[in-house]
């Protein structure tokens, strides 16, 4: 039996959902990990930037868009240890065609020889943009499946797409 494990970046507080800022208690990213690591039993880790980022949503995109510009690897504030799982499940939120520069940072400090890797996001209309072609690049060895993109407005209500996803891609 395989040892899966999803890991996860994501942003609460102030987020952009259908055209307006509104406040989110957890993160969507978050919200859809808790429901793949429950569905498939997996262990579930949340990537985190060691400099936490803005509250306030202009403050946070801007400092997320000078990271990307600067091709930045923030410093992670924990870390986990990847070897004893074969199936990774990776999800983030779709910032500006691709995930979050600290998921680069984690994905360029593993080694994913012969892991199997899933990767998921959040977005509000971009989908998985360019995400998992940067995903294939930095996983050099591993078998990257079909991605799933998740409306981020309706997570709450994604379960049964996430549930299709998972059975198409773990047959």
């Amino acid at each position: 039996m395989s040892k899966k494990l999803v890991v996860y970046f994501s942003h609460k507080e102030e987020n952009y959902s259908k055209g307006k800022i509104v406040n989110l208690e957890k993160g969507n990213t978050e919200i859809a990990a808790e429901i793949i690591s429950t569905i498939t039993s997996a262990d579930i880790f949340e990537i985190e930037a060691d400099e936490k980022y803005p509250i306030k949503y202009d403050d946070c995109i801007e400092i997320a868009k000078k990271e990307l510009r600067e091709n930045s690897r923030p410093k992670l504030k924990d870390d986990i240890d990847i070897k004893e799982y074969d199936t990774i499940f990776v999800g983030y939120p779709n910032w500006w065609g691709t995930m979050p520069m600290p998921v680069w940072t984690f994905l360029e400090e593993k080694d994913f020889t012969n892991k199997k890797v899933l990767p998921f996001c959040t977005h509000e209309g971009s989908g998985l943009g360019k995400s998992e072609s940067d995903i294939k690049k930095m996983t050099g060895g591993a078998e990257v499946l079909k991605g799933l993109a998740i409306n981020g407005s309706e997570v709450n209500n994604s379960e049964k797409q996430i549930k299709k996803w998972l059975e198409d891609s773990l047959k």
